[in-house]
C-alpha cells in the first residue's frame, strides 16, 4: 500500500508472510525543506497493544531524504498505523491528510490495514439475494412423503402457521419450497443483478425454517437432495451467481440422529446416554441424580451442542466433515447462525475448513451488534469471520427514515467506517429484510411501529393473530413503497452488499418472524417495485468501482442524507430526500463538476423530489 501526506511519501510492502503474520518493508520519502529529520518511527496500533518500528535513514536523493526499515505484524484484521518524526527537533505525528504537532492523535485519524486478512473480492459490494428455502419456489417434481411431526399444505397459497400445532410443536407446517424451484428462477434472480445467493438451511431437519438439523450430511427431502443442491451451484457458477449456505453449529434439533429424543433413529443418541457416540456433542447439566441438557434460549427441541467437544469440532470441521461436505457439493461460503454464541476457538476451526476447500471462500456472521465490541475476536483477530449482517445499520437507517433518528445514523455510521476493517465494510450484509424481523415496507408504512423501541422493526403486538391479519392498506402502502425506495436506494450506494430478502423486491408483506415468511406469490407481483429493484442492480453493476469505493458522510440532517464514494478511478456523489416535501439541493463545494446522474423520481441537481435521490459521478483521469 502506498499513501502520501502533502509531499511526504510512503509504502508499506509485505516481503514475507506466515500464519503468524507478516514482514513488511517500509519505506519514506521525505523533502528535504523540511529540515533536519530524524527519529522516524512506524507506529502500528491494535485493541491492547501498540508495536513501534524504527525506520532509518537510508539516503539524500533530489532534494529528498530517504528512510527504510521493517516492521514485524501480527496476523490481525485490524490495525490503526501512523508515523513520527522530528524534523529541526520538533516533534510531529505524520497522520491521514495532515501533520499533527502535539501529542494527541485519535484513531480516526490513523490510516487501517490488515495483516493476512483478505475477505474475497467477489463478496465485496455486490448484490446479495437472500431465499428462505421452504417459502420461495416449489418445484413439483419433488415428491413429499408423508413423515412424522410434519404438515404439508395443500396450496401455496395457504396462510402460514402463527402457532403451535394440537400437540404444542411449532413451524411444523411446510409449503415445500425445495432446491429445484431455486434453480428453476435462477433467470429471475439474475435479473436483479444478482451475483450472490445466500440459502436459508437445507439440511435434513425437524423444523420448516431448519434451524434445529437432523442430519448434517443430507438435504432435506422437502427440499431436494445432495445431487440438486450440487445442480445449484453448478448452474449459478456458471452464471457468474456465488451460494452462501447457512451454518447452525450452535445446537441440533431433539429430533435427530445426534440427540434422537424420540427414538426416530436405530443408533442411540445423546439422549439415550453415556453410549452414544454423539453424547460428547452436547453441553450438560450433571448432578446426583440426573443429567441435564443445555437447550438453547430455554426452547426444549433445540439442545446446545458443546463448542469445546473435540467430537464436535471433529464432526463439523475436521477432515472430511460436514464443511468438507458442503464444499464438496459447491458452496462458496457460510453464514454462522448465532455466531456470538460460538467460541472464538470453533470459528477459527471453521475457517480452517472453509480455506482448506476454497481459498476464497467467504465466512458471514449473524451479529446484531458492533462485532468489534463484543469482547471477542472473532472479526478482529483475521482468523475468523469476514463480515457480518447488518443489523446494526440497518436499525439506524430505518429509524432515521421513519423518526428522523439523526444522531443514532451519524454514530453507527462513524463506528463503523472507524472501527471495522475496510475487507468488512464492504462485504457487510447491508439488508432489504431478513427472516428474523417485519419486512421493512411495512415497518416503514404502518403507524403501529413506534420511536419507543430498541430495535424499529420489533413488532409492536405479541399477537400472533394479530401479525397473521396485518396488511397496510392500499395508502399505507403506496407511501411506504415510496420511503422503501428511498431507504434501498440509500443501500445500494452503501459499501457492502445489497441483500434482497426474498419477495421484498415485489412488494410481499409480513409482520412478525412467522409472517416475514410467507410463500413468494409469483402471480402477484408489485411489477414497479420490481422494475425498480432491476434499475437499482443495473446501476449497481455498471459502477464496480463501489465495491470498494472510500465512504465519506458529507451531511445527514432532518431533510436528506448526502455522502460520497471515491477511489482512485471514480467519485460519486449521493444524496437522499427523507421527506414527502422538494428539497432544494445546494451542492457541496468539489462537485459542481459531477454529472453522469442516477435519479430517484425525477430529482435534479436543483431539487430533490420527496422520497427521491440523486447520485452524481465523475470519473477520474489519471496522470
Amino acid at each position: 500500500m502506498q499513501g502520501k501526506i502533502d509531499d511526504i511519501v510512503f509504502s508499506i510492502e509485505p516481503i514475507e508472510k506466515c500464519d503468524e503474520g507478516c514482514n513488511y518493508k517500509i519505506k519514506l520519502k521525505i523533502p528535504m525543506s523540511l529540515g533536519w529529520i530524524e527519529n522516524v518511527n512506524f507506529i502500528a496500533d491494535s485493541p491492547g497493544e501498540s508495536s513501534v518500528f524504527q525506520i532509518k535513514f537510508k539516503r539524500n536523493e533530489g532534494g529528498y531524504v530517504y528512510f527504510e526499515g521493517e516492521a514485524f505484524l501480527k496476523t490481525k484484521a485490524m490495525y490503526y498505523y501512523y508515523f513520527s518524526l522530528e524534523a529541526n527537533k520538533k516533534f510531529r505525528f505524520l497522520k491521514r491528510r495532515n501533520y499533527l504537532e502535539d501529542n494527541n492523535i485519535i484513531n480516526e485519524e490513523k490510516w487501517k490495514m490488515s495483516v493476512n486478512f483478505d475477505v474475497p473480492e467477489w463478496a465485496q459490494g455486490k448484490i446479495m439475494y437472500h431465499i428462505f428455502v421452504d417459502r420461495f419456489n416449489r418445484n413439483e417434481s419433488v415428491k413429499m412423503e408423508p413423515m412424522p411431526r410434519r404438515t404439508i399444505h395443500s396450496s401455496w397459497k395457504d396462510e402460514v402457521s402463527v402457532g403451535p400445532n394440537e400437540k404444542g410443536e411449532w413451524n411444523t407446517d411446510f409449503f415445500g419450497g425445495n432446491i429445484k424451484g431455486i434453480i428453476d428462477k435462477l433467470d429471475y434472480i439474475k435479473s436483479l443483478g444478482t451475483s450472490i445467493i445466500y440459502l436459508s438451511p437445507v439440511v435434513w431437519s425437524q423444523s420448516n425454517h431448519r434451524y434445529d438439523a437432523a442430519d448434517y450430511e443430507t438435504v432435506d427431502p422437502y427440499a431436494g437432495t445432495n445431487n440438486d443442491l450440487k445442480e445449484l451451484c453448478d448452474k449459478a457458477h456458471a452464471m457468474g451467481i456465488k451460494i452462501i449456505l447457512d451454518a447452525v453449529f450452535d445446537h441440533t434439533g431433539n429430533d435427530s440422529k445426534y440427540f434422537n429424543e424420540y427414538n426416530t433413529f436405530e443408533e442411540p443418541g445423546a439422549f439415550q446416554g453415556k453410549e452414544s457416540k454423539y453424547y460428547p456433542y452436547y453441553i450438560k447439566y450433571i448432578t446426583e441424580n440426573e443429567t441435564y441438557f443445555k437447550h438453547w434460549w430455554n426452547i426444549p427441541t433445540m439442545p446446545v451442542c458443546d463448542c469445546n467437544s473435540k467430537e464436535w469440532q471433529q464432526f463439523i470441521y475436521g477432515e472430511h466433515g460436514v464443511i468438507d461436505q458442503w464444499f464438496e457439493l459447491g458452496i462458496d461460503g457460510l453464514r454462522l447462525d448465532v455466531a456470538d454464541e460460538l467460541s472464538d476457538e470453533f470459528i477459527e476451526g471453521i475457517r480452517r475448513a472453509v480455506k482448506r476447500n476454497k481459498e476464497d471462500g467467504f465466512i458471514l456472521g449473524e451479529v446484531w451488534e458492533n462485532p468489534m465490541r463484543k469482547g471477542k475476536k472473532y472479526i478482529s483477530s483475521g482468523k475468523e469471520m469476514d463480515s457480518i449482517m447488518n443489523y446494526h445499520l440497518m436499525n439506524a437507517l430505518i429509524k432515521y427514515f421513519k423518526f428522523c433518528d439523526i444522531n443514532k445514523l451519524n454514530e453507527v455510521i462513524y463506528n463503523i467506517r472507524t472501527e471495522y476493517p475496510e475487507g468488512t465494510i464492504n462485504s457487510l450484509m447491508n439488508f432489504t429484510s431478513t427472516h428474523d424481523i417485519s419486512r421493512i415496507i411495512d415497518v416503514l408504512g404502518s403507524d403501529a411501529f413506534g420511536p419507543f423501541k430498541d430495535r424499529a422493526w420489533e413488532v409492536p403486538s405479541g399477537d400472533r393473530q394479530w401479525q397473521k391479519n396485518f396488511r397496510l392498506t392500499p395508502e399505507e402502502y403506496k407511501k411506504a413503497k415510496e420511503i422503501y425506495k428511498a431507504y434501498v436506494f440509500s443501500l445500494a450506494f452503501f459499501p457492502g452488499n445489497l441483500s434482497i430478502f426474498y419477495g421484498d423486491e415485489a412488494g410481499l408483506q409480513g409482520v412478525g418472524d412467522l409472517c416475514t415468511r410467507r410463500t413468494f406469490d409469483w402471480n402477484n407481483i408489485d411489477k414497479e417495485l420490481l422494475t425498480f429493484f432491476k434499475k437499482i442492480g443495473k446501476i449497481r453493476n455498471e459502477n464496480s468501482f463501489l465495491e470498494q469505493a472510500d465512504f465519506d458522510i458529507i451531511d445527514i440532517n432532518d431533510r436528506m442524507m448526502m455522502f460520497e464514494r471515491s477511489n482512485d478511478d471514480a467519485s460519486a456523489f449521493v444524496t437522499v430526500n427523507r421527506t414527502g416535501n422538494d428539497q432544494k439541493l445546494i451542492l457541496p463545494k468539489g462537485f459542481q463538476e459531477h454529472t453522469d446522474a442516477y435519479s430517484l423520481n425525477n430529482s435534479t441537481k436543483e431539487i430533490i423530489k420527496p422520497y427521491g435521490g440523486l447520485v452524481l459521478k465523475k470519473v477520474k483521469r489519471r496522470s
